[in-house]
């Protein structure tokens, strides 16, 4: 099995605000401490992405000798199409019959060179948090082709809820434990489980 866990905010963070605030209990909306950068958010992209995407090419070749081969992709709810306001992006991402690597690589691309261009918001991308939302994005359909093209594997994402970790600056109201529950279910389905779906902890959750 291989369970891929990247996760970056892919923005520039104000580290003592953000733990005053939390110090305080008035942590509030995270964008006031976020700032994207170019810089930030190809580095968000790469690790969140490109990273679990490198894996899975890297491993796949050795997991085709399993069994029973699993992978688990941990994504986010922040990810979901609906909270994604750029119609092209979103209709790429919809299209599963058509989806593959390369329109994945272009959508993502045309977003570096837009947000580049200082063009994010008239082009309808997302502002809030861009890197981590349209990574998390790509993931979750970059799973949908993978469990597409490897019909005898086990292929899903999940959301394993608002965990408390140091990406959140422990804010989250899940234990660790708790987190790992979800990935580790998936990573143990059955023979005849589900695959190329998306999960929201236990639940099958909408892209």
């Amino acid at each position: 099995m291989q369970v891929n866990n990247a996760g970056i905010i892919g923005a520039n963070v104000d580290r003592e605000a953000v733990e005053a605030s939390v110090t305080t209990g008035e942590i509030g909306e995270w964008t006031r401490f976020i700032t994207p950068t170019y810089e930030s958010v190809t580095a968000g992209i790469g690790a969140n992405y490109y990273g679990a995407k490198n894996m899975c090419e890297a491993l796949i070749p050795l997991l085709k000798f399993s069994d029973s081969p699993r992978i688990v992709n941990v994504s986010s709810t922040r990810g979901n199409l609906e909270l994604i306001p750029n119609g092209w992006a979103k209709g790429v991402l919809s299209d599963v019959e058509n989806l593959t690597e390369e329109k994945l690589d272009e959508l993502l691309n045309q977003f570096l060179e837009d947000f580049k261009e200082n063009l994010s918001e008239t082009k309808g991308w997302p502002t809030a948090s861009p890197a981590y939302r349209l990574s998390k994005a790509a993931l979750n359909a970059y799973t949908r082709i993978l469990a597409k093209k490897y019909p005898t594997f086990y292929i899903n994402a999940v959301c394993p809820g608002y965990v408390n970790t140091d990406l959140n600056y422990h804010t989250g109201y899940l234990t660790v434990d708790e987190g790992a529950e979800s990935v580790v279910r998936l990573a143990l389905l059955p023979d005849g489980g589900p695959s190329g779906l998306f999960f929201s902890r236990s639940e099958v959750a909408p892209f």
